[in-house]
């Protein structure tokens, strides 16, 4: 963050820079352009240009800072309006006298008498010099005001975004933690299950579920993951359910054999699917769960159905709506609205189509 907000300032001082670059060169120009550089003129209107930076310094590092930011906007419009005052006094120029002439005019003091008629001509009128000076004090605090809250705003915004994307990735690792435990509570009690049923089935299943633990601890802590692992762990997921749902159950799976290198989140479609195992499933029924990946040129297609069954309430109805509920949070905090999630919901039949982009 402190690498943002110095980025910021070296931005804002790169501003103020050019802007007095272009102002210190306007006095020399200025006296280029007429054919002869008259340098007294130069370092007089360099003077001037000094007490513009005095009052655009004060501006930017005093005045915006600790009244204007504070919103005490009357007395910030109050000495700002006393600086450009003294600025305009300060700047105003004295008239210029014609010298006093003795006698009768003679080509000896001919010469004497154009010379201040011609530098009278070139000075100002005081009311144009007020008017100079008034537009000049204006342009150079309202353009110092304007970078000062610019830059204000950017590392502000910086900032916000980058306290976004942890409390994103702090969302995102709650939510795998409340799916873990979801998930072994389930696959435990199908293990415990199969103990009864079939030892050497019950030993298969440990060895999948370690497969699955590996995957759990080490590859979902990523923020990606390729695709063709993710598969793998759905494919040792499905088959991890279906030995204790086999003669229940039947379960499609249909998959592109060919899986192109792509990156997902981890665990993004392991919620639903565990939702339709869990509420898909009947034992005196005869039920089904439908699983299908579409791979296109920019998106990744996801199909879940499952049978739907009138059922007695059990103990664990509270969970029925977590995997549900963490896929939408997931999926707005990862993709905002670049997704699609249609869920249908018929009176035999459960149904979600997710859409992400790849």
């Amino acid at each position: 963050m402190k690498g943002i907000s110095l980025d910021s300032r070296k931005i804002e001082f790169l501003i103020y820079f050019l802007i007095w670059a272009f102002v210190f060169s306007v006095p020399y120009f200025s006296e280029r352009g007429s054919g002869h550089i008259n340098w007294n003129e130069v370092i007089k209107n360099w003077l001037r240009v000094v007490s513009y930076l005095v009052i655009f310094l004060v501006n930017v590092y005093i005045l915006v800072p600790r009244l204007l930011l504070k919103k005490k906007y009357r007395y910030y419009f109050v000495l700002v309006s006393v600086l450009i005052a003294m600025v305009i006094i300060v700047n105003i120029p004295a008239p210029i006298p014609y010298p006093q002439q003795n006698g009768p005019l003679t080509e000896a003091n001919n010469d004497s008498l154009e010379q201040p008629v011609e530098i009278v001509r070139k000075q100002k009128p005081p009311i144009m010099a007020f008017a100079d000076n008034l537009i000049i004090s204006i342009l150079l605090v309202g353009a110092g005001t304007t970078v000062k809250l610019m830059s204000k705003w950017l590392s502000e915004e910086k900032l916000r975004k980058d306290a976004e994307k942890e409390q994103l990735k702090t969302n995102l690792a709650l939510l795998k933690h409340q799916v873990s435990p979801h998930f072994f509570m389930n696959t435990l009690n199908n293990i415990h299950t199969l103990i009864e049923m079939d030892t050497e089935k019950a030993q298969d299943a440990v060895e999948r579920l370690s497969t699955l633990m590996r995957y759990l601890l080490y590859d979902s802590a990523q923020n990606t993951i390729e695709l063709k692992k993710e598969i793998e762990f759905i494919y040792s997921f499905i088959s991890l359910m279906q030995l204790r749902h086999s003669d229940e159950v039947e379960v499609t799976v249909l998959i592109p054999n060919q899986i192109p290198d792509i990156k997902i989140p981890p665990m993004l479609f392991i919620s639903l699917l565990e939702n339709a195992f869990k509420h898909g499933v009947s034992y005196p029924k005869k039920s089904y769960i439908y699983f299908e990946i579409q791979i296109h040129e920019k998106t990744l297609g996801c199909i879940i159905k499952n049978s739907k069954h009138k059922t007695v309430l059990n103990q664990y109805d509270e969970y029925s709506g977590i995997g549900l509920a963490n896929i939408k949070k997931s999926l707005n905090l990862l993709y905002e609205q670049d997704y699609k999630l249609d869920i249908s919901n018929k009176e035999n039949e459960f149904e979600v189509n997710l859409t992400i982009p790849v």
